[in-house]
């Protein structure tokens, strides 16, 4: 493991370009989802990174990119998804604010973050990046059919014969019910 860090004062005056392949063991993040069967990382995490010094911050414009197996929402079954999340973080030296004040956030503030000491370590944004790019409902394809729910036969490869009328499940406790008027 290779940490992705670099030290304020090697940004003089000119960009410093860093670019990596990196296992998933100095991120903790990434190893939790994989860990909880979410997601299966199945390449290593290529680093780009471009780190520039402007006035009162500095400026890093990055790209990420790595392949992962994900199961479908609607079918389960397994699928494979190649992550390329390009990204612009500008690091502000921490102030004094205290971690419970309220604080109103701009937009350009989303996009911002925090350093102290002499060194920024850009391990939990990129993390953070790989998280942001998974889809949160994962399909193996936009029309997927998913599975029947009276018999689980998957949908996408045939027509179940269990039967099942187009019932709406939702409704299904009230099909038994009878109104006397």
């Amino acid at each position: 493991m290779k940490a992705v860090k670099i030290r304020i004062d090697d940004l003089k005056n000119k960009a410093v370009h860093l670019s990596d392949e990196e296992s998933l063991e100095g991120y903790p993040t990434l190893l939790e989802l994989q860990d909880a069967g979410e997601s299966l990382f199945l390449a290593p995490l290529r680093i780009d990174l471009t780190i520039a010094r402007e006035y009162d911050h500095i400026r890093v414009n990055g790209r990420v990119e790595t392949g992962i197996a994900l199961s479908c929402a609607r079918c389960l079954a397994e699928f494979r998804i190649n992550i390329d999340s390009p990204f612009t973080i500008f690091y502000m030296r921490a102030t004094g604010l205290a971690d419970d004040e309220d604080v109103e956030l701009a937009e350009e503030d989303l996009i911002t973050a925090t350093y102290e000491g002499d060194e920024i370590d850009f391990t939990s944004e990129i993390a953070e990046q790989i998280i942001l790019a998974i889809p949160l409902k994962p399909l193996c394809r936009e029309d997927c059919q998913g599975l029947c729910p009276a018999c689980g036969a998957e949908l996408n490869v045939a027509e179940c014969a269990c039967g099942r009328n187009d019932v709406n499940f939702k409704f299904s406790p009230l099909k038994n019910l009878k109104i006397n008027g």
